[in-house]
Order: C-alpha cells, then sequence, then structure tokens
C-alpha cells in the first residue's frame, strides 16, 4: 500500500505541482518483520499429503499440479489442454499475476511425474482440476478445496502458496540457477530469487569454508 500511495504522490508531482508539492510517504519507512511468511512444505510432508489422497483423486490432481509446475493456484486452475502444446510436451500459459500491467508469458514441460496423474485422473473438461460439478474451479475456489484437503491429511499449517516455495527450494538446492529459476517460476527480478537462494547458498560456502576456522598447526 505504501508502495501505491507513494505513486500516487509521484503523479500528483508532476501533473498537478501546485496542488501536490511534496511526497510525504516517500519519508515513510517500510514495517520490518520477522516473520519467514507462508510456511515451506518439506518432503515428508509432500509424501504424507501423497498417502492420504492417492493417484486418481481429484486431491492428488490438484496437489500434482501445484508441486510439478512451480505456479500460483491462479495459474494452476487454468492448466489443462487447451494450454498444452501440439505435441502435448509443454504448457503455454500467461501467469494471471499481472498479466495486465506486465504479463509473464511461460512455456514449461510438463514433467513425467504430473503426466502419470493427469493421466490416471478422471474428468471431463478441459482443465486437469474439476470442482464437483466438472467445471473450473476459480482461484478462491481451488484455495478452499485445496485448503479442505490439507486438513484432511493432516497438513492444518500446510497452503497452496507453500508448494510454490518449497518447489523453488527444491531447485535452488538441487543446484538451479538465478536464470533458470526465474525462468521457471516467472520473475523477473534476482530479488525474488534471493528469498530461496540465501539459505541454501549459506550453508553451501559454509560447508566449503568451514575448515577455515581451525587453527594451522605450527612448522
Amino acid at each position: 500500500m505504501l508502495k501505491a500511495v507513494r505513486q500516487v504522490f509521484t503523479y500528483g508531482l508532476e501533473a498537478e505541482p501546485d496542488t501536490c508539492r511534496a511526497n510525504p510517504a516517500g519519508d515513510v519507512r517500510y514495517l520490518k518483520t520477522s516473520s519467514e511468511g507462508t510456511h515451506t512444505w518439506t518432503i515428508d510432508e509432500v509424501h504424507q499429503d501423497e498417502a492420504a489422497h492417492p493417484i486418481g483423486t481429484m486431491a492428488r490432481m490438484e496437489l500434482s499440479v501445484l508441486a510439478f509446475t512451480g505456479q500460483r493456484r491462479s495459474d494452476a486452475v487454468q492448466f489443462g489442454r487447451q494450454r498444452e502444446t501440439k505435441d502435448g510436451a509443454s504448457l503455454a500459459f500467461t501467469q494471471f499475476k499481472g498479466r495486465k500491467r506486465k504479463p509473464v508469458k511461460l512455456v514449461i514441460p510438463i514433467l513425467p511425474e504430473l503426466r502419470a496423474v493427469i493421466d490416471k485422473t478422471p474428468r471431463k473438461g478441459l482443465t486437469y482440476i474439476e470442482t464437483e460439478f466438472n467445471r473450473p474451479f476459480t482461484a478462491n475456489g481451488f484455495g478452499n478445496r485445496f485448503r479442505k484437503w490439507c486438513d484432511d491429511a493432516g497438513l492444518p499449517h500446510c497452503s497452496a502458496h507453500g508448494l510454490r516455495k518449497a518447489g523453488a527450494t527444491i531447485a535452488a538446492e538441487n543446484g538451479a540457477t538465478e536464470r533458470q529459476l526465474m525462468d521457471i517460476f516467472g520473475w523477473r527480478t534476482a530479488k525474488q530469487v534471493e528469498t530461496y537462494t540465501r539459505a541454501v547458498r549459506q550453508e553451501k560456502v559454509a560447508n566449503e569454508a568451514m575448515h577455515l576456522i581451525v587453527p594451522k598447526a605450527e612448522v
């Protein structure tokens, strides 16, 4: 909200300098928080959810689409045959977030793990994820249903966004570069990537350099 107010006053200074003579929001500091935000799923939590929702159920389909595309729920609800490339190997889409201001177009491969779930889950419409009435979910409806299925699996602290964070963290741990992470998740700046690579990079560097704190033996 603070960023938006700053932009309003910036516009006012340029468009109506006689009326707007200062940008008071420019001196307001951002609130600092120690929270790390949404909980990031662990591998064990993913396996727990898979055990509760076997392949063939819509609950497992929702989990798989989120986990194996790395996209937001607003994008997950639009995935289906209509988004597949002609060879059926990839998904081509424009990310829902920011589509009207700075659209991000992506083409990402359909991983074998996701294809296996798609092929074994009955549905009647075009989208992979359907309501009980065989209709596409809205983003909010998807979030509510996913919340229920997480609760059913004994994972009340887990969420759809937490799966996206888990995917980014796992990719970083597996050695994905900054550029690769940006192209997978549709990020435009390195700052967005930093959130997921910082801890991984710290651990790697520490492992490589920890021996340096040991005093060298005198000759």
